[in-house]
This record gives C-alpha cells, structure tokens and sequence, in this order.
C-alpha cells in the first residue's frame, strides 16, 4: 500500500483521508493549524468539519515538510485562494516527484485559470500533463459515512488517472476514470454558481418546480461556456456534470446551497460567510464565471443575475423577475453545444 499525504483539513479532505485508510494506505493529513492536528491524533476527530471517526492510519501533521515526506502521492484538497500559497510552499520542501492529485473545486477570479493550471505554474517539476483531478457528486458527511458514492478522475495522463483510480477505489467509493480534465474541472467549479442560485431559490419559497428549472438551465449554462473552452459537452452530463450539479443544489450537506439559502432569505453576503465559517467557493467562481463569460461572448443569464445578487447588492427577488421576462426564445437553441465533435482535450 501506498504512503499518501492530504493537504487540506476541511471536511472533504477527512473525508478523502477516510477512504485513502480504508484501502490500507498510510495517510499523513496536514493542517496548517498546530491545534487542530494535536486534537485529531488525540481523539481521532476533526469535529469542527466532520463528525465522523478517523482511522487509526491517519496521522495529523502541521509542518508540511514532515507531513509530505517520502509520499508517493499528494492529495491537495484546498481552497482555491490558498492553492499558490501552498504550491510555493510545497516547492520549498518537497525533495521527490509524487504523483499530485486535487480534488478543489474552482476557477481563480482575474487569471481565470483551473486548478490544474495554477498547480502546474507554481509546482516545480511539474507539468499540467503531470496533475490529475478527482471531482464528482461526493458530500463529505456520507463519504465519511461510507455511504454509496461514484467521481471521476481526469488526467491527460493516462497512467496517473489510472493510479489515482487504484488509490481510491473500493465498495463504497467507485471511481471512473476521464480524459477530459476540462470539463472535470469545469464541471466542478461551475456547479456551486447553479447551487447557490438553487438555495436562493429554496429561501425565496419558490418552490420545485423553480429549482428545477434553474437547475436545468444552469446545466445549459455550463455547458456552453465549457464546450466553448475546449471541453466535451458530454462531460457535462455525467457525474462532475449532472451528478454533481444535482446533489449540489438540493442538498442542505452542501455550503453553496446553505449559503444561497440564506441570501434568499435576506441576509447580505458578508453576513452569510460570517456564518457559514467556511470557504463557499461559488461565491469565488461566480466572480470568474461572469469574466468568462464576457470574454468568451457566452450568454449566461444565470450566472450573471447571481453575480448582481453577490457583487452589485441586488435584490434576489427583483433578479428572478428579470430572468422570468426575458424575451421568448427556443429551448433547444442551447443543443449548438453540442453539434462540434472535435473537442480538444
């Protein structure tokens, strides 16, 4: 088995800790706070992220440097604001070349690069043809469970796409392997805009039928701005497409949702964060979302109405009445997306 270092000591990275355990391998988690890693090794909890046991193969760390030695793989699950702090910081001790795996969920706002771009700038030693991502429908409050959970992992690599499926799966997390890493990351990003626009919706009182509707569109949405990125538009209709943008928006597990929630209920954002005290990365992708848009001349009127909710203080109520009276148009026009069947990987 594998000696494998996770960076990242919010919930899904517990998570992903819990099922890399499972499987046997020797699991060193990092945290950058000293107090965190001593109250894990000593109850074997993280309660403030996760309420589940940790197995006795993981191990808290708080100085990287010992957390990443001799892994063969790294596992970054963290904020993307935090990814270039934590790239830079990696390159300053990390004496090998493990394999480096992410499973964050996000666009940076103004570079509007992936994931897999940032970390493939900043690592050492390391190529974008090198990284590999894991995403897909996955609360971490039932993987933690050991509940029936199915995600994707991508790399342009073959064989690290294949490790990373071997270091992962077993009877309760099956994983898929995927070519198309930007429409995994997309996929992955893109969805939490939709999940907050659906807890706006929930907190409004709209109703099913709404949220459904949103859901539906939103998908259209992503799937234009992906395909005109380069990605398949098929990638959007399964798991960290489709899968993920469903249990994202209908879930109270999820904190885009919960965040969107509460904006409906008329809270303003800087209460929300407040409150929710954890990274709500839609709110970021949002922001990057509505640049791309603009820049790649794609309609997106969802993601633009929330960009107006989060950036420009308006009322969530006023948007929907202006999303419900666009002029009339033809729902398949969107089926565009998907008469291209040359999709750069």
């Amino acid at each position: 088995m594998s000696k494998v270092a996770v960076l990242g000591a919010g919930s899904w990275g517990t998570a992903l800790s819990i099922v890399l355990a499972d499987n046997g391998h020797d699991v060193r988690f990092w945290t950058h706070r000293k107090e965190q890693a001593n109250e894990m090794n000593a109850t074997n909890r993280n309660k403030k992220y996760l309420d589940a046991d940790i197995p006795k193969q993981i191990t808290a760390y708080h100085e990287l440097e010992n957390a990443i030695d001799d892994v063969s793989a790294i596992i970054m699950v963290i904020p993307t604001k935090a990814i270039r702090e934590v790239c830079n910081d990696l390159n300053k001790v990390l004496k090998h070349t493990p394999v480096i795996i992410h499973a964050s969920k996000g666009i940076e706002p103004g570079s509007l690069k992936r994931i897999s771009q940032v970390i493939s700038e900043e690592m050492d030693n390391y190529d974008y043809e090198d990284i590999t991502v894991l995403s897909g429908p996955s609360h971490a409050e039932e993987v933690g469970k050991r509940l029936p959970t199915t995600v994707t992992v991508s790399s342009v690599t073959s064989s690290n796409a294949e490790f990373a499926q071997d270091l992962f799966i077993n009877e309760s997390f099956r994983v898929y392997t995927s070519t198309d890493m930007i429409g995994i990351e997309l996929g992955g990003a893109l969805k939490n805009i939709i999940a907050l626009g659906a807890g706006i919706s929930d907190g409004l009182g709209y109703g099913d039928n709404a949220k459904s509707a949103l859901i539906t569109r939103g998908l259209a949405e992503i799937t234009r701005l992906g395909a005109s990125l380069g990605a398949s538009p098929l990638t959007f209709l399964g798991l960290p497409g489709a899968g993920d943008l469903i249990v994202t928006c209908t879930s109270p597990h999820s904190r885009n949702w919960r965040a969107g929630n509460m904006l409906g209920k008329g809270y303003k954002l800087d209460e929300v964060l407040e409150q929710m005290g954890m990274v709500v990365e839609g709110v970021r992708t949002t922001k990057a979302a509505h640049q791309f848009a603009n820049e790649q001349q794609i309609e997106m009127p969802i993601t633009e109405g929330l960009y107006q909710i989060l950036f420009n203080d308006e009322k969530p109520k006023d948007v929907v009445e202006q999303l419900m009276s666009r002029t009339k148009r033809e729902e398949m026009d969107d089926i565009s997306a998907f008469k291209n069947t040359d999709y750069p990987q």
